[in-house]
């Protein structure tokens, strides 16, 4: 459940970007803007649950394996 959670979370921040880019240039800045800082802590919190920890293991495989 946990890899199809991480598995949408990235293709949201995908399509999130693309709505940045396309808000940007049609002159909304903020909103582009705050896409942007949205992307950014998407990937922030995706890339914490997939780091490994010191003994190799990831946070999202040890959540995977408690259930």
């Amino acid at each position: 459940m946990t890899d199809l959670i991480i598995s949408i979370v990235v293709l949201a921040a995908i399509a999130m970007s693309a709505a940045a880019v396309v808000a940007w240039r049609r002159g909304h800045r903020k909103q582009a803007g705050l896409m942007a800082l949205l992307v950014l802590t998407m990937a922030a919190n995706v890339a914490i649950w997939l780091a490994p920890t010191s003994d190799g293991d990831t946070l999202a495989g040890a959540a995977a394996r408690t259930r």
